[in-house]
């Protein structure tokens, strides 16, 4: 980008990472609608994470592409503003249509749709920060998306238990397919945010003017889909060291991550409600509970999230996220053992400190070792530490999940658990390793 990058104020870095804010109500509604909205079509436990498998795969597939072709892309609106776009109107259109899914195969290809626009606007957007920002904002940019997520989610999360509580929406309000009224509601208000927001941030801050040197060099490169291909291995190849030392960490984070989202509504349904059976009204209320904690576990990671913005600068990103990632394994581990709903929100509070972090403090470890003119192509390389393990949960936990965890949603979160103290262990050789660089 130009050699002189503007110093943006408080004001300008929220509204850039305004449309951070759409993408993550859609990644919430995701995370608690999904499981539910298999179930109430007849899907089994150990299937989910089979069902699941959108969002890694079009993470694998759709992320390292886009970003290696948006570091290539010129046109009058930008190089990355495109993506965003395009990636926002997919994501409108899956969002709008989901609860009026009649069956697994109609939700399953309509979450394929969601994913698949999530993952064309996600690296883009993560590059358009690091193109955007002087290095010395760059740390406050990625704490700041992180901070969005928190409070998009939060929203997101939220929203059915203000429908039910506020509004008085009945909560067990079905359509002829079981899903909720609630999910028909909560679903159209993320179709509407998820344009609106990113409409927002490239029209109020646009990107920066490349300059003619930079206008020669993409113009020299060729746009085809071969010459992406080896942009991706080539990039592989001479990855930093600093991002293969994250690859570990992720590994552990990501597989734990995906298997507390896909069975904690499970989780709380025997160990609260001590239900099974997803079309009981009290399954209805494990799906609205977990909204309530993953809301106020969000809202702890988004005001944690901007916290560790001073904290993250005196003592390294690295640092401050393995403890983050000890205290969230610890309160997976605690969380099957609450039988009382009020008391859910405790071992919330260390998923909430873990998800801001992890939100925020990699890409900051990444953004500082990886070569300007290659940000959007390295930033989907580094989704691919992060779908990964979510494929290689698909293929192994339904394996896993009788013979191993015994069929019990709460085996998956204790599991998650002492996966996330592994991360954490192995955040401490990275910050080692980049104190020592």
């Amino acid at each position: 980008m130009s050699q002189s990058k503007p110093i943006l104020s408080p004001w300008r870095l929220l509204e850039m990472n305004l449309g951070f804010l759409g993408l993550q109500f859609s990644f919430g509604m995701q995370q608690g609608n999904m499981t539910p909205i298999y179930a109430y079509l007849g899907a089994h436990e150990a299937e989910l994470p089979i069902l699941l498998l959108a969002g890694p795969l079009t993470g694998l597939l759709v992320q390292p592409v886009i970003g290696a072709l948006s570091d290539r892309t010129l046109t009058r609106f930008g190089r990355r503003a495109p993506y965003f776009v395009i990636g926002a109107i997919m994501c409108t259109l899956g969002l709008f249509l989901m609860p009026y899914s009649s069956s697994l195969v109609m939700a399953a290809s309509l979450l394929w749709v969601l994913d698949a626009g999530n993952n064309t606007t996600m690296e883009p957007y993560r590059a358009y920060v690091s193109d955007r920002l002087a290095p010395r904002q760059q740390n406050a940019g990625f704490l700041i998306q992180a901070a969005f997520t928190g409070l998009a989610q939060s929203m997101a999360f939220l929203t059915p238990s203000f429908l039910t509580n506020i509004l008085h929406v009945n909560i067990d309000a079905v359509d002829a397919h079981g899903i909720p009224q609630t999910a028909h509601i909560a679903f159209t208000v993320g179709a509407i945010l998820s344009i609106a927001t990113i409409l927002w941030s490239i029209l109020r801050v646009p990107e920066l003017p490349l300059s003619q040197t930079e206008i020669d060099s993409i113009k020299a490169k060729p746009v085809t889909v071969a010459a992406t291909f080896v942009e991706i291995f080539e990039a592989i190849r001479d990855m930093p060291q600093a991002m293969r030392r994250l690859a570990v960490m992720s590994l552990f984070q990501w597989y734990a991550m995906a298997a507390y989202w896909g069975y904690v509504i499970y989780s709380i349904g025997r160990s609260v409600y001590g239900v099974r059976d997803p079309n009981s009204h009290g399954f209805h209320l494990a799906v609205q509970t977990n909204g309530e904690m993953a809301a106020f576990y969000n809202a702890i990671s988004f005001v944690s999230a901007i916290a560790m913005i001073p904290i993250s600068r005196r003592f390294g990103p690295g640092r401050v996220h393995a403890a983050c990632l000890a205290l969230a394994g610890l309160g997976m581990i605690l969380i099957p053992g609450v039988s009382h709903k009020e008391m859910l929100f405790l071992p919330a509070i260390g998923i909430g400190l873990g998800w801001g972090s992890i939100m925020g403090n990699p890409y900051s470890i990444l953004s500082a070792s990886i070569p300007p003119e290659r940000t959007g192509v390295y930033m989907g390389i580094f989704n691919m530490m992060i779908v990964i393990p979510m494929l290689l949960l698909s293929v192994t936990l339904p394996f896993m999940y009788g013979p191993l965890l015994g069929g019990d949603p709460r085996n998956v979160l204790r599991m998650s658990g002492v996966l996330l103290g592994l991360a954490a262990l192995s955040a401490v050789w990275v910050s080692r390793k980049e104190s020592a660089a």
